[in-house]
């Protein structure tokens, strides 16, 4: 059964422990409502390290509208039932006090990469992604780390972070993980209607138009994102906040495609906004 963690000196104390026993431990970082996604993280987690550590916290920093963070689903266990099922030893779910005392008045910024996309459309995102990255890494420090490759400009911010920082810690890419329709994971996928739910895979099948598109040796971004933004266009339901052709690291446009891109998007569908991306070379 996994062992709860609720506070940082518990959690410092544990952790202490697992390293006298020279076990590897694998990081997990979630904000919970867990599905299969997070499970592939949990999973190669518990392939690579000998002890594997989830945690569970709905970070209030990193959520640029209220309404979106009152909403998010919460369910402490049935997301502890989930961890036990992959096989976690431990979960640190600490509470919004344990993590944030007082005014919180320090912070962590990856400058240029934060800017774009993602930190265009949810301002003050990508610094609360941030910080409370850096934060688990200080209470929780682990051999490697766990992120999906669904949110791919978070993953890059972390990367780079941990890098900067000199934090000695292995980030650990997972390939996203699909419902069989195409629809990535996501854990706001539970606040789409069941008609929204039905039209929803075609944020995804654009995403392979452009990637057929380069694959067949279309060089021209400006072509590839007009072409999937008409596919789009089909059903008004989708309301585009984005859709570009970019550079995998950098997370800037790129114009004319001569390698290994990132095709990224994020769109509304009635309330809820739904992100995705695919990682595409042209030939």
């Amino acid at each position: 059964m996994s062992i709860i963690l609720r506070t940082i000196a518990q959690t410092r104390e544990h952790i202490a422990a697992v390293r006298g026993h020279r076990l590897a431990i694998g990081l997990v970082p979630t904000m919970g409502a867990l599905h299969e996604g997070h499970g592939a993280l949990m999973r190669r987690a518990r392939e690579e390290n000998g002890y594997v550590v989830a945690t569970i916290f709905v970070n209030p920093t990193q959520f640029d509208r209220a309404d979106d963070f009152q909403k998010y689903p919460r369910d402490l266990d049935t997301d502890l039932a989930f961890c036990e099922r992959f096989g976690v030893d431990a979960v640190f779910a600490p509470d919004a006090k344990e993590m944030y005392p007082g005014e919180p008045l320090t912070s962590v910024a990856v400058a240029g990469l934060s800017t774009r996309l993602e930190g265009e459309f949810r301002p003050g995102h990508f610094r609360g992604v941030a910080t409370i990255v850096a934060k688990l890494f200080n209470i929780l420090p682990a051999d490697r780390a766990y992120f999906g490759e669904k949110d791919a400009q978070q993953l890059a911010v972390i990367q780079k972070m941990a890098a900067d920082l000199n934090i000695p810690i292995t980030i650990v890419p997972v390939p996203t993980v699909r419902e069989p329709d195409g629809l990535a994971m996501s854990s706001r996928n539970q606040r789409l209607t069941p008609d929204e739910r039905q039209i929803a895979p075609l944020l995804y099948q654009a995403l392979c138009e452009a990637e057929r598109l380069i694959g067949n040796g279309m060089h021209s971004a400006s072509v590839v994102r007009q072409a999937a933004l008409a596919l789009l266009a089909q059903t008004p339901a989708f309301r585009v906040e984005y859709l570009e052709v970019v550079d995998p690291a950098t997370f800037q446009p790129v114009e004319p495609i001569n390698g290994a891109v990132r095709v990224v998007a994020a769109v509304w569908l009635g309330e809820v906004r739904l992100i995705d991306n695919l990682p595409v070379s042209v030939r």
